[in-house]
Parts: structure tokens; sequence; C-alpha cells
């Protein structure tokens, strides 16, 4: 009887030890097949919206959740800095250096300074094949007082490496309090090494522009910067040039980064009639916008030509452009920069913002700018390694040879 009994508890602890294992089973093979954001507790807003139920977000919540369960260091783990890093994430996936997503520091100190005066080196930068580079040395200011020079490029911001940082991360690096000095790395087709330069920061000063009368009836004007009051400092120019009773101009857009394309079409309006088109804005989805002259056309007919070169950039390409597709206007220089884009600047929820690119410019003619830049039509380079003599520049001198000869 004692046997039979203990035979009878063996099979009963038996069954329920087997009932045991496969209720555990069941529960991890169960919990195997959720759905992954169900096995990341806490965490509002994880079903995807209807319009995205075509995209499996399975991967991203596995990933999640598996960090959460295996990462070493469980005090590093922070749920708002992860989703920040993710969205971030997606936004450099359309690999494009003017679309960017900035959390809340960032996003507060960007909209400070599209907003303020700031301390800097004078220079626009922009991304060439992912490189940070310098677009534009601004007249006057600290990076053209220490010799940097338009494509020079930006391997390193004091300590840090460039080639992990967006361009406004690159861009917050060099700026800073006026006083301060911040150290570039740059390297340059002529040098067979990178070479440091270390900058003091200033308050940048915005020269917008400079006239010169020549001889031969020849009139410069060069435009620094497409700024809110270049359009009133244009009109002076044109003045200045007709009461130099000369017959010629040159419009020097070397250097010039660009600006608003409002100013661009005031100002591609001197050399154009009443409504033609000086700039056309394509949106993704094929729609256009087209910015038209108003029609002051007092240089229409002026015998003009427009030196460019690499430093030449967005709302410089434009007039550019403009003035070659309206009035076959000759381009002397070099290959401008490439930045023919237009973005909005969003703001979004926990103090969050997103800059986008919206569209892109294109010439009268339907040439598009961005990243490939207007050719010139006369092309004359200085050799890298060549330093130029004081008041020595072949570029202008090509041009009022041109003019001389129309």
């Amino acid at each position: 009887m004692q046997w039979k009994k203990c035979t009878r508890i063996g099979i009963i602890v038996a069954s329920v030890f087997f009932l045991a294992a496969s209720f555990s089973a069941g529960v991890w093979y169960g919990n195997s097949r959720r759905p992954a954001s169900e096995r990341v507790l806490n965490v509002s807003g994880q079903n995807a919206t209807q319009q995205f139920s075509n995209v499996d977000f399975n991967l991203f919540w596995d990933v999640w959740s598996r960090l959460e369960e295996k990462f070493v260091d469980k005090k590093k783990i922070d749920r708002q800095k992860m989703a920040f890093g993710a969205i971030s994430g997606l936004v450099s996936s359309l690999k494009d250096p003017y679309t960017e997503f900035f959390p809340p520091a960032e996003s507060q100190q960007f909209q400070e300074d599209i907003k303020g005066s700031f301390g800097g080196i004078g220079a626009e930068i922009g991304m060439k094949k992912s490189i940070v580079t310098i677009i534009a040395p601004l007249k006057g200011n600290p990076a053209e007082k220490a010799g940097l020079r338009a494509g020079d490029k930006i391997f390193k911001i004091d300590d840090t490496v460039t080639s992990d940082l967006n361009l406004e991360e690159a861009v917050r690096l060099i700026r800073g309090e006026p006083g301060t000095a911040v150290r570039l790395t740059v390297m340059r087709d002529s040098f067979d090494r990178a070479k440091e330069y270390k900058i003091t920061r200033e308050i940048i000063k915005v020269q917008i522009i400079d006239t010169e009368k020549k001889p031969g009836g020849i009139f410069v004007i060069k435009l620094h910067h497409f700024t809110e009051t270049a359009a009133g400092e244009f009109r002076n120019a044109v003045q200045q040039f007709l009461d130099s009773h000369s017959q010629k101009l040159i419009l020097d857009l070397r250097n010039d980064p660009g600006g608003y394309l409002t100013v661009a079409t005031d100002i591609g309006s001197w050399f154009s009639g009443p409504g033609e088109i000086i700039a056309r804005e394509r949106y993704g989805d094929g729609k256009e916008d087209q910015y038209r002259s108003s029609g002051y056309q007092i240089l229409q007919k002026v015998p003009t030509v427009v030196l460019v070169n690499e430093g030449s950039a967005s709302a410089s390409e434009i007039v550019a452009g403009a003035l070659r597709d309206l009035n076959g206007t000759k381009l002397i220089g070099t290959k401008t920069f490439g930045k023919g884009s237009v973005q909005e600047v969003i703001n979004l929820p926990q103090n969050s913002s997103m800059k986008v690119t919206i569209a892109k410019w294109l010439t009268p003619k339907g040439l598009e700018i961005d990243g490939k830049g207007l050719e010139p039509d006369i092309k004359v380079e200085i050799p890298a390694d060549r330093e130029l003599k004081p008041g020595e520049d072949p570029v202008m001198d090509k041009g009022m040879e041109v003019l001389q000869k129309m």
C-alpha cells in the first residue's frame, strides 16, 4: 500500500511539473510570437497610423526591446533620448544635408541663431560630398583674415572629427562667444597635408555691396550677400552706375553664399522685363512656383558679364542663371557651389523642431542647380598652389577683356 501511495504521489508531481513546463513553454512561445511593440511596455504612440500600415515596424521594436533586455549598463537607457535618436536617424536616412531634426536643446539654439546676432568666424558653411566645406568666407570677417578660402574642407573642429557631424552640429561647434577661439583642421587641394587654423570668433559683420569704376567705361558691382537690405543697397549701386556714365557692367558674385530668394528676384528685375521668370521653385509633387521680374529693366540692355566661383551659392546662382537664360549673359570664372534647395522650419511637440527641404530651385529654362552648380561660359582657373599678388585678379581681368569686345 505504501508503494502504491508513493507511486500515486509521484504521478501527481510529474503531472504538475509537466503542466507547469507546458504552460511556461506556451507563455514563452506566445511571448515570442507577440508583436515586438507589445514587448516594450509603458511607451505611448507605438501603433502605426493607418497611412503607414503597410510598413513593418516590428524590427524597430524588436531591437528596442532587446536593448532594454540585454544592454549591460541599464543606467544609460534613456527612453526619450532613444526616441530622439531614432527620429534623427530617420531624418538623416534621406541623405539630404539640409534636412535635420533638432531635439529640444538644439532646437532652441537654432531658433536663437536665425533670429539674432552671434559669435562666429564669418564664413558660410555647407556640405559637399558629405564633407563640411567652406562655401564662402565673408569679407572683412575672421575666416577671411585667417586665410580660409571657398572650397576648404574642414576635417576637425577643435578636437571633434567632422565626419560624423551633420551641418547644424558643425555650425554649432564653430560658433561661440565673441573673443573665444576655435581651431579648424582644414584640407585644401594645394595642401600636402591638413593645416590647422586658430580663429578668434567675433560678432559677424556682413558687408553687402562694393562698387568701383574701371577704365573703358566699365563699372563693377560686387555683391557679397543677399541679405534683407541687399535689394535697397543694389538700387543705390545702380544709381551710382548711372551717375558714373559708364556703359558696361561687371556683376561680381564670387564668394557670395546667397540669401533671400525675394532679394534675388528683385535684383534680377533690373536685368529683365515685366513678368519674366527669374526663378522656378519645384516641389516634390511636381508643382511649381514661379518668381517673376518686377520689370525695372534699366540694366537689361547694358553689356554685362557675371563673375562666379565655387563660393557662389544659392541666390547668387539664381541671379547668375537667370541673367544667362534671359539675356545670354556670360558667366566667367569657375563652377558654382550648387546649393539650390529650399528649407522650411517646422516646430514639433516636446520643444523639438525639424528643418526639411521642401523644394528645389531651377533657372528660368529649367536647369536644376542643387548638387550640380552652374558651369561658367568662360572658365578662368587659378592654380591652387599659386598665390596671387596684391591687386592681381585674373577673373576680373578676363571680365574686362570680354566686355571691351562687346
